[in-house]
């Protein structure tokens, strides 16, 4: 019974192939970054009114979080896609004001997440499964713009900067027991194979400000206190810190500069840096952290500068469940066939899944048929077939195999999870990080 079902929903995703791709190709064609994702959303919750799939709009700015009702409603699983694009001004398809570009794969996110939408829903099968299917279309997991962000905290309107979190935060995902998503490759791959597991790096995010003291920079630069100074001093520091980070640890700094004075013959009285502080592991990152900053202070102080550092939460690391694995994994080798599926170690990149992770079971495997590097001018979706639909097919076959016969399987999976944190737990944490 159970292959009938996903066999209506494979005949239902590819009955729908011209939408998904146009859909892809849409999102791809008018980028938008981080919590700004206004058309992005329209398009999605257009496409939930077209396939009568109930969904409420405006969670955390701009998520749009449907909602398919099974024949019982014991339990809920998200299938998420995320709406933003990063900034890659090289991009062929990147916006001309401002540099938005899906390189970073978001919109074949978006594209699996409705596709799986539409198979479960398209086919009926959502009404022969013993638990709801929340498809959610969520807001900026790129943590880019700080500042941007910085003021949009202030005016109130969100708390924490990265989307998963806010939507934690906002109770978005109280009614949910279990998530997963796809991502594309990282580092492209023709192939049709699929890295499942592993972990990935968290991340404190920081704004820092060095504050000197303006002057002539040729006629009286001993007025002055240069800010600039203090800045590379302290980057210097930091990198005098690298032989104390352990190798396991996967510890990262990588800051950008976002002003570096205001005119070449003035001595520079402000420079601003963002960066993130990443780790394998909640102590890791924090201890890092503390190392960091101790360096910037002592950046400041070697130059007589001011330095004014702001710690933000950012994401935590990543831990994908290996229950919901296997069975993600049973049903890509149905699909692709044997040696399609590839078990990853560490990654040292972030993503706010990881938030996810510590309170509910999560999957977030990774999607070959794109070539190029992510975040690079070089990446596309190179076989749009692998990215959008066998993606959203793997997906809601695992949907399938958890929701199906009482939702006994899921029901397994969540009788043997144990949090990581309860949502209280990481609340807190995130308000500790200052």
């Amino acid at each position: 019974m159970k292959e009938i079902l996903k066999q209506k929903i494979h005949n239902a995703i590819y009955a729908h192939k011209d939408e998904i791709f146009a859909l892809a190709n849409s999102i791809a064609s008018e980028p938008e970054l981080g919590f700004k994702e206004f058309k992005t959303a329209q398009k999605v919750a257009d496409i939930f009114a077209k396939h009568n799939i109930d969904y409420t709009a405006n969670h955390a700015i701009t998520g749009i979080k449907g909602k398919l009702k099974g024949k019982s409603s014991n339990r809920t699983i998200a299938v998420l896609g995320e709406l933003d694009a990063i900034v890659c001004h090289d991009h062929p398809l990147a916006d001309m004001t401002t540099g938005a570009a899906h390189a970073c794969g978001h919109n074949a996110q978006i594209a699996a997440m409705v596709a799986c939408a539409i198979g479960l829903k398209e086919s009926g099968v959502i009404n022969e499964l013993d638990g709801d299917v929340a498809p959610f279309a969520v807001p900026a997991e790129e943590y880019v713009e700080l500042e941007y962000r910085n003021r949009l905290r202030k005016q109130g309107k969100l708390k924490y900067f990265g989307g998963k979190a806010e939507l934690i935060r906002t109770g978005a995902f109280d009614d949910v027991d279990m998530a997963m998503m796809m991502h594309v490759s990282m580092s492209g791959e023709t192939k049709r194979l699929i890295d499942i597991g592993g972990t990935s790096n968290g991340f404190v995010g920081k704004l820092v400000k060095f504050i000197g003291k303006e002057a002539h920079a040729a006629g009286a630069p001993h007025e002055g206190i240069n800010a600039l100074n203090a800045a590379l001093i302290a980057l210097t520091a930091v990198n005098a810190q690298r032989e104390t980070f352990k190798d396991e640890d996967y510890v990262r700094f990588h800051p950008i500069i976002t002003k570096g004075g205001d005119l070449v013959n003035v001595v520079p009285a402000e420079i601003r840096m963002e960066s993130y502080v990443r780790a394998k592991t909640v102590i890791a990152m924090l201890d890092a952290n503390e190392k960091v900053n101790r360096a910037l202070k002592g950046g400041a102080m070697a130059i007589g500068a001011e330095v004014e550092i702001t710690d933000l939460p950012g994401f935590l690391p990543l831990v994908n469940n290996d229950k919901m694995t296997d069975v993600f994994e049973a049903n890509a080798i149905k699909i692709l066939g044997e040696n399609s599926t590839v078990h990853l170690g560490h990654n040292s990149g972030s993503t706010d899944m990881g938030d996810l992770s510590h309170i509910m079971p999560i999957i977030h495997p990774w999607m070959g048929g794109v070539t190029g590097t992510v975040h690079t001018r070089d990446f596309k979706v190179s076989d749009p077939e692998m990215a959008y639909l066998i993606s959203a097919e793997c997906m809601a076959m695992t949907i399938v195999d958890l929701l199906y016969d009482d939702a006994n399987q899921t029901e397994q999976i969540l009788e043997n999870y144990r949090p990581t944190m309860t949502k209280e737990q990481y609340l807190a944490f995130m308000e500790s990080i200052k």
